[in-house]
């Protein structure tokens, strides 16, 4: 592929990563892997166990993309309008008003969300697919930008409610922060003694509708035809894979394609490399594909179908 110009955008992403790294210690992949899937406009699903920074990233891109913010704390007696927002009586006009909730921010943080009921799964669902709410007979719609990133724990069981196949699908990246370094934890500490409080403020790097801009910027780098048949024959592999129940959707391969062309942005080019789409395919497939009963318990998961498929399937030479 001939050389090209870095795209403008890079040095915004670049200031976003740095901001964030004001506050988060470490982490470098999954701060990678959020700032792509935020910059592909996608839904992102924190899987990962307590304690190891998940709302803190969250506050952070926030931050520093100068988005408004809301964290919704899910539980089992969760409602939908606790988080949609309700009509409320005008006693003194006799009529009907409505009272936002706390999903209408442009980042929502969704903390353990396989602990809410499925009737708020499902009012959840139609804000992450239609950018809209329903209350009553009304329909509202979100302002955009429109992102939510999901936490859950992938081993704390007890009294949640697993996801729809559905809903997970509407998720861009399933991202896992992981444990810090021996440094890094010994770095975290320091910090906290430096600050003398627990809270980080992270300033924010872009100016009004830089974001926007960025998002768009994604939809402008080059997508050569001989990677876009590698996203497809990745795709299909997967489904071919005899441990898989259900391998990656048609949805997967466009999820793929978006994350693949936001990763060439935050590497600083402007058209996709394979080893663009590598480095996202298991964040983006894994949490796609269901596993039949006999390898789940043999410890056969998601990823290792991707990475079984990303074997596989030749890589195409490029320019």
């Amino acid at each position: 592929m001939a050389a090209a110009e870095v795209p403008p955008t890079v040095g915004s992403a670049e200031r976003v990563r740095a901001a964030v790294r004001t506050a988060v210690v470490g982490r470098d992949d999954a701060i990678e892997q959020i700032l792509v899937g935020i910059l592909a406009d996608g839904h992102l699903l924190l899987e990962d166990l307590p304690g190891l920074g998940k709302t803190l990233i969250a506050k952070s891109f926030a931050g520093a993309l100068g988005l408004t913010f809301q964290r919704i704390q899910f539980t089992s007696d969760l409602l939908p309008h606790d988080i949609l927002g309700s009509e409320i009586l005008d006693v003194a006009h006799g009529t009907f008003s409505f009272r936002p909730g706390p999903i209408f921010a442009n980042l929502v943080l969704a903390d353990e969300i396989n602990r809410a009921p499925p009737k708020v799964q499902s009012a959840l669902l139609e804000a992450m697919q239609e950018y809209q709410v329903t209350s009553e007979r009304t329909t509202h719609p979100l302002e955009r930008p429109f992102l939510v990133l999901a936490t859950q724990n992938p081993l704390e069981l007890e009294g949640t409610y697993p996801l729809p196949e559905a809903q997970i699908d509407r998720f861009l990246l399933r991202v896992s922060v992981g444990y810090p370094t021996l440094e890094e934890e010994r770095e975290i500490l320091r910090r906290r003694a430096e600050r003398k409080q627990d809270t980080v403020t992270v300033p924010t790097v872009l100016a009004p509708g830089e974001f926007a801009r960025m998002q768009r910027a994604v939809e402008d780098i080059e997508l050569d035809p001989s990677v876009e048949g590698y996203i497809v024959d990745l795709v299909r592999a997967t489904r071919a894979d005899p441990r898989a129940e259900v391998g990656a959707s048609p949805r997967g391969s466009l999820a793929l394609a978006r994350a693949s062309r936001a990763q060439a942005l935050v590497r600083a080019r402007d058209f996709v490399l394979p080893d663009d789409v590598k480095a996202i395919a298991g964040p983006a497939l894994a949490h796609r594909i269901t596993v039949l009963p006999e390898p789940w318990i043999r410890g056969t998961r998601g990823v290792d179908i991707v990475r079984s498929a990303l074997d596989r399937t030749p890589v195409p030479k490029t320019r």
